[in-house]
């Protein structure tokens, strides 16, 4: 039973989705020649300790990966202004800066306060300014907190860098033995740190929405069940075991009920547990193959994967909640993809308008990643490897993450929206495989 298990899960994998310790090194394969110039000039330092972090690199660090901006090198500065005073602005402007930041990090017992400043060199003037607290641990947590004010106050747009994300490695030793351990790290890659290891397969990681949770898929009593753990603590909990399939656990927006996929009934349909009655509800029903659920950002709805027309494509059903927490589907299910033979692993934007997928056009040997517009179905590719899977949207919706396969080992993949920067994400401990991007760190 436990071999005829993996072969299924295996098929399955193939079928819909391409089954796929160490710091994430982040490696910029294809950047912005438009990249706005911006330099963060080291901050100053008021405390009774070394400062274990350098707050200026890091937020240097994100805006540089982020690809919208071009960090300077301290290097090329002609000074290290700490201070409004401090800065001469003709200086900057004939280094050719269009934005700098300085900031000052202090210390009164405990706890640690960063300030910064923001300024429109071309303008000469400052633009923005704040602060934030917490203890020497979150000192990186406050270093991409102004990473995202920053890069919100000149773009406009919602910054990810205090993000983080989940991800699995699989280190083979042998033909018998394959190491899986599932981690979450900074969305800079850095602070990896371990959620739970076996010598079992790991899948399909999934955050609750406020970051203190996860869900995943674990074969370690040799056959798949899905746990909630949480992050704090290392408290797990199983919260299926049912004979067939259990996969592909995902989140409700309001952190309530999680959707997965089931087939103790049958076929794999897709099910719906409320957290707080511990109901399940069946809410597709078909012959066919139905996996892979993402819910809509309201909610009321989710998307999934099918074989019900013929191949691979994504389907999307409206569901409603009755005061028992049974959920009920409301419709027939909609489908949403029709260009190309296969189209699965489907994620949804923040504002609910796309949803990025795992493509395979009309005679393509590749899978990639593309983007589909729910109001046009225009569907538009981002990458061009040859096997490509599991695409994760970041919180504000500007970045993805994916694995890549294919290669000597599996990587990760950031790409932008748009497709114009791309990076890689490869890792010293194995393949690196099932991307899940997550909500804020908090500094509570």
């Amino acid at each position: 039973m436990r071999e005829l298990l993996k072969s299924c899960l295996v098929i399955y994998s193939l079928l819909f989705g391409m089954l796929a310790h160490g710091e994430l090194l982040i490696e910029v394969t294809s950047g912005n020649d438009q990249a706005v110039s911006i330099a963060v000039s080291p901050f100053s330092w008021q405390g009774d300790q070394i400062l274990p972090e350098d707050p200026a690199g890091i937020v240097d660090n994100d805006l540089n990966l982020s690809g919208v901006f071009k960090a300077m090198p301290r290097t090329s500065m002609l000074s290290f202004p700490v201070n409004e005073a401090e800065v001469y602005y003709r200086d900057w402007k004939v280094l050719g800066a269009n934005y700098l930041v300085t900031g000052q990090v202090s210390q009164t017992g405990p706890v640690f306060t960063l300030n910064y400043q923001l300024y429109d060199v071309i303008r000469g003037k400052r633009i923005d300014q704040g602060g934030f607290s917490g203890t020497v641990s979150q000192l990186r947590e406050m270093s991409h907190r102004v990473s995202d004010s920053v890069y919100e106050n000149i773009t406009g747009l919602t910054g990810d860098f205090s993000t983080r994300i989940l991800y699995v490695t699989a280190q083979r030793h042998s033909v018998e033995r394959t190491d899986y351990q599932l981690n979450y790290a900074d969305a800079d890659g850095k602070r990896t740190r371990k959620v739970f290891s076996s010598r079992e397969p790991i899948l399909s990681p999934s955050w609750s929405p406020d970051g203190t949770r996860v869900t995943y898929v674990s074969f370690e009593q040799g056959r798949p069940a899905i746990y909630m753990q949480e992050l704090a603590t290392g408290k797990r909990k199983k919260l299926t075991n049912f004979k067939g399939l259990n996969n592909s656990p995902v989140w409700a927006p309001d952190g309530k009920s999680i959707a997965m996929v089931l087939s103790k009934d049958g076929n794999p349909d897709v099910y719906i547990l409320d957290l707080a009655t511990n109901k399940f509800s069946n809410v597709t029903s078909h012959y066919g193959i139905d996996t892979e659920p993402d819910w809509m950002p309201d909610g009321k709805s989710f998307i999934f994967t099918s074989n019900r027309g013929g191949g691979p494509q994504v389907y999307q059903q409206a569901v409603s909640r009755r005061s028992n927490g049974k959920f009920v589907a409301e419709g027939k299910p909609k489908r949403l993809t029709f260009e190309g033979k296969f189209n699965a692993r489907a994620k949804v934007f923040p504002d609910g308008k796309s949803i990025a997928l795992v493509h395979k056009g009309q005679g393509a040997a590749a899978f990639n990643i593309a983007i589909l517009d729910l109001d046009t179905g225009r569907l538009r590719p981002l990458t061009s490897s040859k096997l490509e899977d599991s695409p994760s949207i970041a919180p504000g919706g500007r970045r993805l993450i994916y694995s890549v396969q294919g290669g000597e080992h599996g990587e990760l993949g950031i790409v932008s929206a748009d497709g114009r920067v791309k990076q890689r994400l490869p890792s010293a401990y194995g393949d690196v495989r099932e991307p899940a991007w997550g909500p804020a760190t908090s500094l509570k």
